[in-house]
């Protein structure tokens, strides 16, 4: 995505949909307005008198359209039902307005692929909301700059009737799509998966398995009815692996020591040792720490980027077309699930 025409000042920004998200949206413009990083000129949504409560608490108005606003914003973040975001998102993107559109991106890659067109036939940022990109353990595993080779991930939730519209393809695990494809760096040569409805008529636990042309190999599961939570990603290196843990916000690295080379030298010494009992044992091969992680809430650093975007001129961390990119991922992922036969009853 191109850079767009710096602002040079704090954005005017208003929040589309104040629902489960949106109000979380509202709630950081405002404490970013008291900070003066933003202008938060008001919410919109259809249900004025669900949201009021949110305006009420930082002195704004609510309202059911974009153009009832007292003030025309400069930037939006679009929290309305996935279904919705190309009608809400598009017009906006078109007229100039900067828009934050949580994931996934659109109801389908053709209309992604609309608003990203969108954006770019009005000059503006079109940012999207994966906010695990902000999650400061992702940002730990950045900076070690990790070619992986392997990568398994789980997302695992109790049913929370939150998103019955969609599967947990699109549910959930579209987070670690875009990670995946964030951290290996190109798309999948190869995709397969298997998806199995047990509450409702869509998926609600799923496994895919990625293959890359540079031979990386991401095994990915998502569940949705799951006793108990879980978010975690390995990552997997030629020296070394990194175990992320969102929840508890910790990353721990392990690497090879230089012991390993005495091994990798002459095997069947170090085999003959070991069968002597005068072996190396596996810990001597490796060493762990724990990386230091920032203390940041990420949906504020996602809100902190975007501001920034808008006001310098750059591209978003995480721009349309790798939410699009995301998608697309996901939508191979449910025809290949859509391809197997349902189970026997």
């Amino acid at each position: 995505m191109a850079a767009t025409r710096p602002l040079g000042r704090p954005p005017r920004v208003a929040v589309v949909g104040v629902g489960g998200f949106g109000r979380h949206h509202a709630r950081i413009y405002g404490e970013l307005m008291a900070l003066g990083e933003c202008r938060l000129v008001g919410l919109v949504d259809r249900d004025v008198e669900k949201a009021r409560p949110h305006a009420d608490a930082w002195g704004v108005p609510v309202v059911p359209r974009v153009e009832d606003l007292p003030e025309a914003p400069d930037a939006v973040t679009v929290a309305v039902p996935t279904v919705f975001h190309r009608t809400v998102a598009e017009p906006l993107l078109l007229r100039g307005v900067h828009c934050l559109v949580e994931k996934p991106i659109a109801a389908t890659s053709e209309e992604a692929r609309l608003l990203v067109e969108a954006a770019r036939r009005g000059g503006a940022v079109l940012a999207v909301g994966h906010v695990e990109r902000f999650n400061p353990v992702m940002s730990a595993v950045e900076r070690l700059g990790m070619k992986p080779r392997f990568l398994e991930v789980h997302r695992l939730a109790p049913y929370t009737f939150r998103s019955a519209d969609v599967g947990v393809v699109m549910d959930l695990m579209i987070h670690d799509l875009d990670i995946v494809l964030h951290l290996v760096g190109e798309e999948p040569s190869t995709v397969d998966a298997v998806g199995v409805p047990v509450i409702g008529p869509r998926e609600d636990i799923a496994n895919a398995r990625l293959q890359f042309p540079s031979g990386a190999v991401a095994n990915v599961t998502a569940s949705r009815v799951s006793l108990t939570k879980m978010r975690k990603v390995r990552v997997f290196g030629p020296d070394a692996y990194v175990s992320l843990d969102y929840d508890r916000r910790q990353a721990v690295l392990v690497r090879t020591t230089e012991k390993l080379d005495v091994v990798r030298r002459d095997p069947k010494a170090a085999a003959a040792a070991a069968a002597a009992g005068t072996g190396l044992a596996f810990t001597d091969f490796v060493r762990s720490e724990l990386l230091t992680i920032d203390e940041v809430e990420p949906l504020k650093e996602e809100l902190r980027s975007f501001l920034a975007a808008i006001r310098d001129g750059t591209a978003p961390r995480v721009p349309g077309e790798q939410g699009a990119r995301a998608l697309t991922l996901a939508e191979r992922i449910l025809a290949r699930i859509g391809e197997r036969p349902p189970l026997p009853v």
